[in-house]
């Protein structure tokens, strides 16, 4: 099978007279507990021989919901787009969420949107999942309208660690913590910051190591400021470096820049899309007095960061 991404309900149609197992939520970090929900889709689908859907909403609902609370990305729209696939086959409906949606009742979305249009007959869902209006689609509720409108609902347990349940707010806190190796284990997955290469102020091509500036999502949660090992995708083609994610303190505007060295890549890039995955904290972000000693702090980086790499360290 292979994984279509579908924007919009207007754009999603039934090829076939298969029932429909689907699973639906935000997955903002596509993270281990995510994964058992779409590996239990993926295996259930095959073994009834229904046609798998995944749903998922873009904007993240509480930029609705609640707009003066509103977390920071683990995964933007463009980063489901590259690890769904490794978890999913079927199709991925990524419904608008907007105002409609947000106030529609969870019986009308149940009916009108799962069961009438996509054509669910088993649901499959986290432990905590709501859905409609002010969260009253709970578990319970689900299971009654399951009965009522012809669908099975299957619940899954959260995936535990340290006795806590994974969760997106619980790998959010441990990157704000700079606890980085403790969010990629229950990520399951190298961490990635997806962005265009924009021009910087050019002082890493100066110094020797010519990095591509990332125009990050402003909405989306970066690592602690500091260097890290990494590798890039670049037109499907895959490297390894070191970058760094921090204020920059040689440049002017002071603002938080996200920048790769490639290991032996001499491309021009610019206004190209790149992913880069940082995979090992190495060192905080510091101010230099001299770019002489930026530029031998920099040699060490690199020398950590290849011995790293050598080893096959990758995450």
């Amino acid at each position: 099978m292979t994984t279509t991404f579908i924007r919009g309900l207007e754009n999603y149609s039934r090829k076939s007279d298969r029932p429909v197992i689907a699973t639906v939520g935000t997955f903002d970090g596509i993270h281990l507990g995510h994964q058992e929900i779409f590996h239990r889709v993926r295996v259930q689908s095959e073994q009834l021989h229904y046609d798998a859907v995944l749903i998922t909403f873009h904007p993240h609902p509480r930029m609705l919901v609640s707009p003066d609370n509103v977390p920071l990305l683990l995964t933007t729209i463009e980063e489901k787009g590259k690890f769904i696939p490794d978890f999913f086959d079927g199709k991925v409906l990524i419904l608008d969420f907007n105002e409609q949606l947000m106030n529609m009742p969870a019986e009308q979305f149940v009916k009108e949107i799962l069961v009438d249009t996509v054509g669910v007959k088993k649901l499959i869902v986290g432990y905590d999942h709501t859905i409609g209006k002010n969260r009253s689609g709970n578990i319970t509720a689900l299971a009654e309208m399951g009965n009522a409108m012809g669908f099975e609902l299957e619940v899954v347990e959260p995936i535990m660690l340290d006795d806590k349940p994974i969760s997106s707010s619980r790998i959010r806190r441990a990157m704000q913590e700079n606890r980085y190796q403790d969010a990629l284990t229950m990520l399951g997955h190298d961490y990635a910051i997806y962005g265009i290469v924009e021009r910087g102020i050019g002082l890493g091509k100066k110094l020797g190591y010519p990095t591509a500036n990332v125009n990050y999502n402003p909405r989306k949660l970066l690592p602690a400021e500091g260097v890290y090992a990494c590798w890039a995708e670049v037109n499907s083609e895959v490297y390894d470096g070191m970058m760094f994610i921090g204020r920059n303190y040689f440049n002017p505007e002071k603002k938080i820049s996200v920048e790769a060295n490639l290991f032996d890549f001499e491309q021009d890039i610019y206004g190209q899309e790149i992913t880069v995955y940082p995979t090992r904290f190495v060192r905080e972000n510091r101010k230099f007095e001299s770019t002489e000693e930026l530029i031998a702090q920099l040699e060490i980086d690199k020398q950590v960061i290849s011995n790293i790499i050598s080893k096959g360290a990758r995450t």
